[in-house]
């Protein structure tokens, strides 16, 4: 049996986690939408950022959440496992039908993921190889969502640094949205 690291009330629920992720699918999206109607050559200009433009910024984003939810919350997390995964020329997309593809295999990869989790899987221990410490299914799907905002906290200087307004990205506005409401 997996080690549990904390008690199932301190890890996200699976329903927390579909709501969270139904939350980040909807706001990854309006910023894709966003940048797309750029210009090719500012969507691929140096920014200076973490990882230079906003579409790597994008793309980066994407190999957050295949390598944690694909793989690491997956239990694949070996090195060779890695490694083959970080090789794949579909994670390093070169204009927008290839991020179209990619976008689409890891968002269905998450749903997947998503729909067959159980309570108690949320407090089962995994790893990363490159990060020391111990945390569990929640933490991997909690640090994805982090490090989505905070990249998106990036797109967002940047496009006000070129006089354009980035989509708004309200917990309770998109909620309302995608709950239809």
């Amino acid at each position: 049996m997996a080690k549990r690291l904390r008690s199932p009330g301190e890890a996200l629920s699976p329903v927390q986690a579909k709501a969270l992720f139904d939350y980040n699918r909807f706001v990854f999206e309006r910023y894709v939408r966003r940048i797309r109607r750029l210009p090719w050559e500012d969507a691929i200009r140096e920014r200076e950022t973490g990882h230079h433009s906003l579409f790597q910024t994008l793309v980066h984003i994407l190999n957050v959440h295949e390598v944690w939810i694909g793989y690491i919350i997956q239990g694949k997390s070996s090195d060779q496992e890695l490694e083959k995964l970080f090789q794949d020329p579909l994670r390093k997309p070169g204009d927008w039908k290839g991020f179209s593809a990619y976008n689409r295999s890891v968002w269905n990869s998450i749903e997947e993921c998503l729909q067959g989790i159980a309570p108690r899987e949320m407090s089962r221990a995994v790893h990363a190889f490159w990060m020391p410490g111990k945390y569990t299914v929640s933490d991997g799907l909690m640090q994805t969502t982090f490090e989505q905002a905070h990249h998106l906290g990036e797109i967002i200087g940047a496009l006000w640094q070129q006089d354009t307004e980035p989509p708004s990205m309200t917990w309770i506005e998109i909620r309302r949205a995608v709950q239809g409401k």
